[in-house]
């Protein structure tokens, strides 16, 4: 069956992102048979003339539509990516009679209603690989699904997870601005954040991918693409069992060494950890801090407290590994006064660059959702189509952001609102250079820089 795949994504902050997603729903669907097209609408600069002649050329049977965000989760700068899926599909319609399927994080966090207001004919929640094959032999037989949504049960893992199908047009176009690849090394999480809605899309257990096809992945992307640096793309690197430690321990083995960065918890890392990260080049890791003091960070479910960040923090640094933190303002037990201590202890904290959110996005699904619901907020009818930010009660947004702002702005490690730096990444890509960025804002001789990219 012919099979046309679209990545609507068009969110460039901090940098483009490759469509992980949509490859490797490519390969399972080439595995089962089908011809797969693969279109990147960002890399295609966002032209519908493009779209519709590629598929004109194609002639596809069925088409999925891959929605990575609904909105960029920014209060400070509302971006909203519904209307683009929207005109997608309206213009495909103009031009073919195939089936349309939208799936993707973004659909999958409101699939009823999305599937609603765009107008396709299927959607799938959850990991699409299985489901999209199964779909594609259906309408292949002339069996029509009686159900428009599908829902994944999230229980693939090992080499059950897909490897990614990376198309090398679409991925140069990713490696140009900026030169970071993803790779994803399992799925789910075991955390229990209030606000965060992967256990509700990939299930509240680590799944892990095979480690073999792991590194063959990373050595497929450094050798026969030329990445730069690789980005881990799991919810938490440094999960619980272990398992990072044994692909990092066979990456050593088979002597595989590539500039990485991933998310990392904050908490206690061992020295042999640390060095297993040396050894296969580690550049620099963000660390999902999240709340700026103990009493946020109890409100947001967290299992750390603030000297866990402050110690984690340090065991990077003390290596000459660059790091990155994030927080969020106005969250669960927030009040002036965490307010105000949070400021100080992101301030002070060593060696690193700050990047700073004001509220959080409530999704459905998440317990973020229900204390919203709880402290009158939200209405429990609201689908949540448009975003809502969760500010705690009796914090007034335009105090806390006057407050932010003229605390963080003598700090130019202290990043606040947290896209104020997009354009200058942009043009840093355009002249050459590649890697993190960010870690050009860290305080202190010792920095890492990233090296500025040979013109051909």
């Amino acid at each position: 069956m012919k099979c046309f795949l679209v990545d609507a994504n068009i969110a460039t902050s901090p940098y483009p992102v490759y469509p992980l997603g949509m490859s490797m729903v490519a390969n399972a669907l080439i595995k089962a048979g089908n011809k797969v097209f693969q279109f990147d609408f960002l890399q295609n600069n966002s032209s519908y003339e493009k779209l519709l002649f590629s598929i004109k050329k194609e002639a596809p049977e069925i088409i999925g539509i891959s929605m990575r965000n609904i909105d960029n989760v920014n209060s400070m700068n509302e971006k909203i990516y519904i209307d683009v899926v929207k005109s997608i599909v309206s213009q495909i319609k103009s031009v073919s009679n195939a089936m349309i399927v939208l799936g993707g994080t973004a659909f999958s966090i409101l699939p009823e209603k999305l599937l609603e207001e765009i107008g396709a004919d299927f959607g799938i929640v959850g990991e699409g690989e299985s489901l999209m094959v199964d779909l594609t032999s259906q309408i292949k037989a002339g069996k029509i699904p009686p159900n428009k949504i599908l829902k994944a049960k999230s229980d693939l893992r090992g080499n059950q997870i897909q490897k990614a199908y990376y198309d090398k047009e679409i991925l140069n176009y990713y490696l140009n601005n900026g030169s970071i690849a993803n790779v994803q090394t399992k799925r789910g999480c075991i955390h229990k954040c209030v606000y965060c809605s992967y256990p509700y899309l990939e299930g509240n257990v680590f799944r892990h991918r095979d480690i073999k096809e792991t590194i063959d992945d990373i050595e497929f992307l450094v050798k026969e693409c030329k990445a730069k640096m690789i980005f881990f793309t799991d919810s938490v690197f440094n999960d619980n069992q272990g398992n990072y430690i044994e692909l990092l321990e066979e990456m050593v083995k088979q002597k595989v060494s590539v500039p990485w960065t991933a998310y990392i918890k904050p908490e206690k890392i061992s020295k042999s950890a640390i060095n297993l990260m040396i050894k296969t080049g580690v550049r620099g890791v963000e660390i999902g801090s999240d709340g700026a003091s103990d009493e946020t960070l109890a409100g947001l479910g967290k299992s750390f407290r603030f000297k866990d960040i402050i110690e984690c923090n340090k065991n990077f640094t003390d290596n000459k590994i660059a790091t990155a933190n994030f927080f969020m303002f106005g969250c669960p037990r927030e009040t002036k006064k965490t307010v105000e201590k949070g400021i100080s202890n992101i301030i002070n904290l060593n060696k690193t660059v700050s990047f700073i959110f004001l509220g959080i996005r409530i999704l459905p699904n998440t317990k973020l959702h229900d204390i919203a619901i709880k402290q009158e907020i939200i209405k429990k009818d609201n689908d949540l189509l448009e975003p809502v930010y969760y500010i705690a009660p009796g914090l007034d947004k335009d105090w806390m952001q006057t407050t932010l702002d003229e605390n963080f702005k003598p700090y130019r490690h202290c990043v606040f609102p947290p896209d104020a730096l997009e354009n200058s990444v942009k043009f840093l890509h355009k002249l050459g250079h590649t890697g993190l960025m960010w870690d050009l804002l860290i305080p202190g001789k010792d920095r890492l820089r990233p090296k500025r990219r040979k013109k051909s």
